[in-house]
């Protein structure tokens, strides 16, 4: 699997980096066939005080391709909130496809 992570408005610390990455390798026991993974770190409302940190992971499988985005107050929150969205599309997707 082909991991591509962008960080918007600022620069990722190697502890955020390898977060991600430790997770995404876990994926692979939800669906097999995990060609690429892009995730995007991004700074929401940089012109106000209050800054939310915003995860986008998109997930490209054989025909399909899965996309989920997150807001919270950390990035490691806004991550892992939306690779459990994205681990419940996975699940739906292959019910349907046993279905």
């Amino acid at each position: 699997m082909n991991v591509n992570i962008e960080t918007v408005h600022f620069t990722a610390d190697a502890k955020l980096i390898d977060h991600v990455n430790a997770k995404l390798q876990k994926l692979s026991t939800f669906h097999d066939r995990i060609i690429k993974a892009n995730v995007y770190l991004k700074l929401d409302n940089v012109v106000h005080k209050i800054k939310d940190k915003v995860a986008e992971i998109r997930i490209d499988v054989p025909r399909h391709s899965f996309f989920v985005k997150a807001c919270t107050k950390s990035f490691q929150e806004s991550f892992d909130t939306a690779l459990e969205s994205l681990i419940t599309q996975i699940k739906k997707q292959k019910e349907k496809q046993a279905a």
